[in-house]
């Protein structure tokens, strides 16, 4: 049977209930959450309150004015930063490029200053500096003060408070070149300037400023201020070839930089920002003017008062009258052409010790100068050369030319010229080494030598001379017989024994000085005679060391070999001693025993005098470059004066001393051999040669031997076959049967 089901109740929905039950589960939708926006309040309140709204739209234009001006400066302040940040990226990008072509940082090292080589006189006066830079490194203490200052006051005034870099400089220059539409400031610092100058070029491109800029950082990190001002002051060019600040006060004020004033220092200072334009040596006007700018930039800085400004500028600075100028800077030539053959390549200072005295060389240079300035538009002369050596060989004084800030072609060294009779010591030493004596006579007269014929200084003949007189009084036709008797050959094996290394031809012309010599080697050529017989090769280096005082080189001491015996020697310098007292040089005599010798050339192109005494060697040139004639200027003229006017000087507070021999080779028998012939007529001598033409060995040297019989009156020792006469190869005919006929 069906069940029974209760019919379903119908639930009836209720509002109330439902509001009630979602306010008791807190839930509710209020107008906010609508989708659509509430309902306006109706006009007739909007009347109710007419005054409020124009208030209100007022405000909202107001707060969107503010905010249009607001978001302008936003926008702008936020794209700057955008821009600054990309910049900055970009910035750093140049940065890591530029600088990732530089050497690793770990390996940047301060290169070596170029070396210089401080050369000093024998009494350690400064002659020069010479290398690439042209002047030694100096300390910052050691120079004058005023240097650094004037430096930091025109270049970098913030340099003691900048990090290598200096921003305000740089805002500085950029607004000052774009007033001025061009380029009138640099915004580099010191230390970028030294970072320049040691490492990179000086193209002006980003990279290399970018580079720059990483290197004087690094110069700050590593270096103080003073030692980077240091290194700047004696690296920096100041014109006229000069590096560094010794270098160019050397060059402008011929004084160290120690003892530079303030004015000379504004100088110096200014030259920094355009050396070569600069240059008191071009432009002194305008170098003046910027030491001016110096000058009252170190005042605004409070480095200098206003008394000292005003006193610099009442006083100017003093130039040099030339760049390198005087006599010295010949020995500096000289020392710096020999120097690498003592040392080897010169990779560091060097201090040179020269020979040379500073006070003679001065007097030297004066004397040539003096006498060209007095004669040599009447004589025709325009340039002079003199060189004096001890007896060792040292060379106390050498003066190359005129004036060297003209020529720095070094005539004492270099120039090659015939030395004329100057060359007649060496013929009659080579006679005397063959048993001549000072009294052997010779018939002074007319002479032929194949075709050529001798003639004496304005053609006068004297007759029978002796070799004595013949020397004294220079006579050519004597000197020409006695190269013929001794043989050219032998002539030049004593010359080359005596110093001699010039090309020597060995004829019959030698005799008169036809081959071309150096004064240097000439006049060394003749110290034997002054010391006794022995070689003295001439130097100028006595010593070289580095700047800490290690001896690299010095002069071995000691006296050199023998190269003419004593008694010869003794012979020698009582003939050449009459030169002085009634032969050719006359002119040269003065207070102290004395010898040399004169010398001609053909048309007086050359005028010599070589000469000594116990203590000195002189040799003195007159001439002209181009090898002009002078206007009769012989040896006996300009040449001499010059050299007792510097053996004057040079022998002021020496005691006298006597020539070596000289005593001994006046007490010598003067006898004349048996056989020797007196006189002799006019004779053509045909070109006939000694063939006994054997030079003596470069050794010690043995006095002359004596023949085993002797001259009858006297005893004195004759030679085997007679003075004046050899031995042929062949026949038994001597020199004398042919010139004789017989």
């Amino acid at each position: 049977m069906p069940s029974r089901r209760k019919p379903k109740r119908r639930i009836e929905p209720r509002f109330e209930e439902a509001r009630a039950s979602r306010r008791s589960a807190d839930f509710s939708v209020s107008d906010d959450d609508r989708a659509a926006p509430p309902r306006r309040r109706s006009k007739a309140k909007r009347k109710s309150s007419p005054a409020r709204a124009p208030k209100k739209r007022t405000a909202r234009g107001r707060t969107k004015a503010r905010r249009g001006f607001f978001g302008l400066v936003g926008g702008l302040v936020y794209w700057t930063f955008i821009l600054g940040i990309w910049g900055g990226i970009a910035a750093a990008g140049v940065v890591l490029w530029y600088g990732a072509q530089l050497p690793s940082a770990t390996t940047w090292q301060i290169p070596d200053r170029p070396p210089n080589v401080k050369i000093v006189s024998a009494g350690g006066s400064l002659i020069a500096n010479r290398g690439a830079t042209g002047g030694e490194a100096v300390g910052l203490h050691q120079m004058s003060p005023h240097i650094a200052q004037a430096a930091v006051a025109i270049e970098d005034r913030r340099f003691y408070s900048h990090f290598g870099v200096d921003p305000l400089g740089l805002a500085r220059a950029m607004a000052t070149n774009v007033a001025h539409r061009r380029l009138v400031q640099g915004g580099s610092t010191i230390t970028q300037q030294l970072a320049k100058n040691l490492f990179l070029t000086a193209d002006r491109t980003i990279g290399r400023k970018v580079q720059e800029v990483l290197l004087a950082l690094w110069l700050e990190r590593k270096y103080t201020k003073n030692q980077i001002l240091e290194m700047y002051l004696n690296r920096v060019y100041f014109g006229s070839g000069s590096y560094g600040v010794e270098a160019a006060s050397r060059r402008y004020f011929d004084k160290s930089a120690r003892d530079v004033t303030l004015s000379e220092a504004a100088l110096l200072a200014g030259l920094l920002k355009a050396p070569s334009r600069l240059s008191p040596a071009r432009n002194p006007q305008l170098a003046e003017k910027r030491a001016q700018v110096v000058l009252a930039a170190m005042r605004d800085q409070g480095m200098v008062s206003d008394s000292e400004m005003t006193a610099a500028l009442t006083a100017p600075a003093t130039r040099a009258a030339a760049y390198w100028t005087g006599s010295e800077h010949y020995v500096a030539d000289a020392v710096m052409e020999e120097l690498p053959l003592l040392v080897g390549e010169i990779g560091r200072d060097l201090v040179v010790e020269t020979t040379v005295e500073l006070s003679l060389q001065k007097f030297a240079e004066e004397t040539i100068r003096d006498l060209i300035a007095a004669h040599g538009e009447k004589g025709k002369v325009s340039q002079g050369a003199l060189v004096s050596i001890d007896n060792s060989g040292a060379v106390r004084a050498m003066v190359g030319g005129y004036d060297y800030a003209n020529s720095q072609f070094d005539r004492a060294t270099e120039a090659r010229r015939q030395p004329g009779s100057a060359f007649k010591p060496f013929v009659f030493q080579t006679a005397l080494e063959q048993g001549r004596t000072p009294d052997s006579v010779r018939n002074d007269a007319p002479v032929r030598i194949g075709k050529w014929t001798p003639e004496n200084y304005n053609g006068k003949y004297y007759g029978p001379v002796t070799l004595e007189t013949a020397l004294a009084k220079s006579l050519n036709s004597v000197a020409a017989q006695l190269i013929v008797e001794t043989g050219a050959a032998n002539v030049v094996a004593t010359a080359r024994r005596m110093g001699i290394e010039s090309d020597l031809t060995a004829n019959a012309s030698l005799a008169l000085g036809t081959s071309e010599v150096t004064l240097i080697e000439l006049t060394s050529a003749y110290v034997p005679f002054a010391n006794g017989g022995f070689s003295a090769e001439p130097f100028v280096i006595r010593r070289v060391t580095s700047l800490d005082g290690k001896v690299l080189y010095e002069h071995p001491a000691g006296r050199g070999r023998r190269v003419v015996d004593a008694r010869v020697a003794g012979m020698m310098n009582a003939m050449m001693s009459r030169t002085l007292t009634d032969g050719t040089g006359r002119a040269a005599a003065f207070s102290h025993p004395a010898a040399g010798k004169t010398g001609t050339s053909q048309n007086s192109r050359d005028a010599w005098f070589i000469g000594y005494t116990g203590n000195f060697t002189t040799g003195i040139w007159f001439g002209n470059d181009n090898a002009s004639p002078t206007n009769k200027i012989t040896g006996g003229s300009l040449p001499a004066l010059a050299w007792k006017a510097f053996m004057q000087e040079a022998h002021r507070g020496l005691p006298v001393a006597p020539l070596p021999g000289y005593s001994d080779a006046i007490a010598m028998p003067t006898a004349r051999p048996q056989n020797e012939v007196a006189a002799r007529p006019l004779f053509d001598v045909g070109g006939a040669r000694s063939s006994r033409a054997e030079p003596r060995p470069e050794g010690d040297l043995a006095p002359p031997k004596p023949d085993s019989t002797t001259t009858a009156s006297t005893g004195a020792p004759r030679p085997k076959v007679g003075v004046g006469q050899e031995r042929t190869r062949g026949g038994g005919k001597t020199v004398m049967d042919i010139l004789l006929g017989r």
